[in-house]
């Protein structure tokens, strides 16, 4: 059942210098739909927690900044007056409370009726999947019960935007990828306004409606996964986004001029280029009649598919993800297709 409780929020220039001198965010702007769930991703020191934090009401931004929630400025307003919900790496549960106390602690707060809400924790530990843990202490819980009894806690009072800090990291990776699933089905359930801080790619990919990527406290770009992924902004978002092979050549005649051979281009570039390839989008054919010929330098099955790495078909080696059935060899020469849609000429000035 949807809550949507969410509301629009538009940061506008709002940057972040500490007392030290120390410049954590460059003046940004950027708008959150009502009931969107968008991904702040990036490096550590990229800016994405103090983004977080000044729109929790935890940070002032620098002089001139500005947070709106629907249009009403909310920058100088406490974040206990904001109705933020807020999930951290450390759960931050109260240990002297079971699992029901410290989901229905907000509303205890808020003088809502033991019957209402005794029926609301009903509701969001049935959401969570965390029935039958309702008299348990913290203590007794896994990380990933406790990570759910906290997202339970934070969403229970319907705060008008929800943030996430990292709220999977301290978790094992096949909890993680289960917990992440959960919480993005969570999400589409309540129709909140979330805004999700992460360094995690995956996540960021499953989670998020848009993605902003960040670097040294500016955005670098910002679009959906898709947008990310596949037409990246600049070199950086390029490589931080999945794996990427970054070559540089001459463009002539619709074609990018590679030692190992030819590849036709999608757009009207010219002269020397950057130009992004995934690897998932490189083919092996035959060498015979191969636009690009290469050989093999190593084979890694990782399962769904093998990983190899190509040296002499570019200016560098470059890796293709192939079938995991491919039967090659190091030292093998092979030939590689590229579609010409699949190759991305990156801006020449964006490092």
């Amino acid at each position: 059942m949807s809550e949507d409780h969410g509301v629009a929020v538009h940061v506008e220039h709002c940057g972040k210098t500490f007392a030290d001198g120390t410049r954590a965010l460059e003046p940004v702007d950027l708008d959150i739909a009502r009931g969107e769930t968008v991904v702040l991703l990036g490096p550590s020191g990229c800016g994405k927690t103090t983004m977080l934090r000044i729109i929790a009401g935890l940070e002032q931004p620098d002089q001139g900044g500005r947070v709106l929630f629907n249009n009403a400025e909310v920058t100088r307003v406490p974040i206990e007056q904001r109705n933020v919900g807020m999930v951290f790496q450390s759960y931050a549960l109260f240990p002297n409370m079971n699992v029901a106390d410290n989901i229905g602690y907000s509303l205890k707060i808020r003088g809502v009726s033991t019957a209402e809400r005794k029926a609301r924790i009903a509701e969001l530990v049935a959401l969570t999947g965390i029935e039958g843990l309702e008299n348990r202490r913290i203590e007794q819980l896994s990380g990933g019960q406790r990570q759910r009894v906290a997202l339970a806690r934070a969403v229970a009072a319907r705060p008008r935007v929800l943030l996430l800090d990292e709220p999977l990291a301290a978790l094992d990776a096949a909890l993680r990828e289960r917990l992440r699933g959960e919480l993005n089905r969570l999400l589409r359930t309540l129709g909140i306004t979330a805004i999700y801080v992460t360094h995690d790619q995956a996540e960021a990919m499953v989670l998020g409606d848009r993605i902003v990527v960040m670097r040294k406290g500016a955005i670098a770009q910002t679009g959906t996964p898709r947008d990310i992924y596949f037409a990246p902004a600049s070199r950086f978002v390029a490589e931080f986004i999945g794996a990427a092979n970054i070559v540089q050549a001459p463009c002539s005649c619709g074609a990018l001029m590679l030692p190992g051979g030819r590849l036709r281009v999608a757009n009207g570039a010219a002269g020397d280029v950057v130009a992004m390839i995934r690897p998932e989008s490189i083919a092996v054919v035959s060498p015979d009649s191969a636009a690009l010929v290469g050989r093999v330098d190593s084979v890694s099955f990782i399962g769904d598919r093998e990983r190899l790495t190509v040296s002499g078909a570019a200016d560098k080696p470059l890796i293709v993800d192939a079938p995991n059935t491919i039967a090659v060899k190091p030292g093998e020469t092979i030939g590689l297709s590229v579609e010409p849609a699949a190759i991305r000429i990156l801006p020449a000035a964006a490092p």
